[in-house]
């Protein structure tokens, strides 16, 4: 069983990685090219890709916290904690206080939560990689 936890562990955290790593090396830097010079036209596009997003990763913190305990990769769960908190303040402080800032405002905004997105997929393609190294026997 726990060879079935860790496989759909490893999935989710990898899935979640993937995700993040291609929106913030594709799609983002894409959409600010596409959108040059248009800035409220680029914001309305960001919002729309952001709409419903955190009832998509909330089940799936939850899965890879539920996951890693089953598959007793205990060591983890701190780095999803971490993780997580970070999400909650992007989705329920950062968004709602984004949906209302003036146009001058939008860039620091939008620098804030590119940091923040690059903590959390280092944080999810990190905890990829070492309960991979672990169940691979690296240590």
């Amino acid at each position: 069983m726990i060879a079935l936890f860790t496989t759909v562990h490893l999935a989710l955290a990898a899935a979640w990685a993937g995700a993040m790593g291609y929106s913030l090396l594709v799609v983002q830097p894409k959409a600010e090219r596409f959108f040059a010079g248009r800035d409220g036209e680029y914001e309305d596009f960001l919002l729309v890709m952001a709409h419903g997003n955190r009832w998509k990763v909330v089940p799936l913190i939850a899965g890879l916290l539920v996951t890693a305990a089953l598959a007793r990769m205990f060591y983890l769960l701190p780095v999803y904690l971490l993780a997580a908190v970070i999400f909650a303040n992007v989705s329920w402080r950062h968004w709602p206080a984004r949906v209302f800032a003036l146009p001058a405002e939008r860039p620091a905004f939008r620098r804030a939560l590119r940091a923040q997105a690059w903590v959390m997929t280092m944080l999810a393609g990190g905890a990829f990689l070492t309960g991979l190294a672990a169940t691979s026997g690296l240590f």
